[in-house]
């Protein structure tokens, strides 16, 4: 454990539901977790004891990445788990991989709708059916290479990943329940209430039951890791990193001694010190970045080792470019920083009133 990890609680300590089985963290609340195939390498999911026009069974809270060992473990969880009720609909708190791929499947197998908000529905099924922007292709590779990526094999590697989403994601239902900020879901008659978030997703939803005093987070709030937040070709000139900012404060809004549950991580309690944990994290990347800039204008790829230290393969390094483009942007847009486009086709950021 972390020092800032030390400064949270976790009420279940180091328990975690066995694979292909549940782990009941509040009344009517369980908690799966899957496996995933990379450095983050799992994912939680949670099943909410439910009912909807009379009919009982259970609601499904994200759905991890499309691949055999998670649609088994998921089986095992149909067999020995729902009490012998059926799944009555799919929550997905974002559009990303781990959270929506296996959707469409669920959907499908328990004639269930799907419940997402609108922007995050209709960015996912772009994505599934025309193609990556945002990690692969052309277009990526292009965006990458105008903030300083010049190693030849990987963009040839990034334009060459065409169906990255789509091998993860490879269909979203056909249609779908909108969730909107503040809107009351009724689950198991509990009310939660969606609280939208922006910055790490295009529309993410989160959930609240004032009754349970229980936050389901997703990826807006988690205990350990501070979430992705990135520019991305498919909107190069986005300030994700403030709208992100602003998004977390709402956790403040919260009891102090809510129940987070999160999409990576153990259930936690201290969501208030986590907010201001992740507003100092910010806080000190930017003020490196400042730092780094002042002696002279600098790529995104080169500022990058600036808030990456470690080694990173090509699939961190893109999501780590990402991040990077996220921290200038803000500096930029807040006028801290000058972006200046060379004779090179390549962004730069440096002081103002600097070349």
């Amino acid at each position: 454990m972390n020092l800032l990890e030390s400064e949270l609680h976790y009420p279940l300590g180091d328990q975690l539901p066995e694979p292909g089985s549940t782990l009941e963290v509040a009344p009517g609340v369980r908690w799966v977790r899957m496996v995933l195939p990379f450095a983050l390498n799992h994912i939680n999911l949670w099943l909410l004891r439910d009912e909807i026009d009379g009919r009982q069974g259970w609601s499904v809270v994200d759905c991890c990445i499309s691949r055999d060992e998670a649609r088994e473990q998921w089986e095992q969880i149909f067999a020995t788990q729902l009490e012998g009720l059926p799944i009555l609909r799919v929550i997905v708190t974002h559009m990303h991989p781990d959270h929506i791929g296996l959707a469409d499947w669920l959907c499908t197998r328990w004639n269930a709708p799907l419940w997402i908000s609108a922007t995050d529905y209709n960015v996912a099924r772009v994505l599934t059916t025309a193609g990556d922007n945002a990690a692969g292709g052309e277009e990526a590779a292009d965006f990458f290479a105008a903030h300083g990526l010049l190693d030849a094999d990987s963009i040839a590697k990034i334009r060459a990943r065409t169906s990255y989403y789509s091998n993860m994601v490879p269909s979203v239902p056909k249609n779908y329940v909108r969730m909107m900020d503040g809107d009351q879901v009724l689950i198991g008659g509990r009310a939660w209430r969606c609280i939208s978030g922006y910055g790490h997703a295009p529309e993410h939803i989160s959930l609240y039951c004032e009754e349970l005093n229980v936050l389901l987070g997703g990826d807006m709030m988690l205990p350990r890791i501070s979430s992705n937040v990135s520019v991305h070709a498919g909107e190069p000139e986005s300030n994700p990193l403030r709208l992100f900012l602003q998004s977390i404060k709402r956790f403040n809004e919260l009891p102090a001694d809510v129940l987070g549950l999160p999409a990576h991580g153990k259930p936690f309690t201290g969501v208030h010190k986590r907010v201001r944990q992740l507003e100092d994290h910010h806080r000190d990347h930017l003020a490196a970045l400042m730092e780094a800039c002042s002696q002279r204008a600098l790529t995104a790829a080169e500022a990058l080792p600036v808030l990456f230290k470690r080694a990173l393969d090509l699939h961190q390094m893109t999501f780590a470019m990402g991040e990077t483009v996220a921290h200038l942007h803000y500096l930029w847009f807040s006028g801290q920083l000058r972006r200046t486009r060379g004779e090179d086709g390549i962004y730069r950021f440096g002081l103002p009133g600097r070349g």
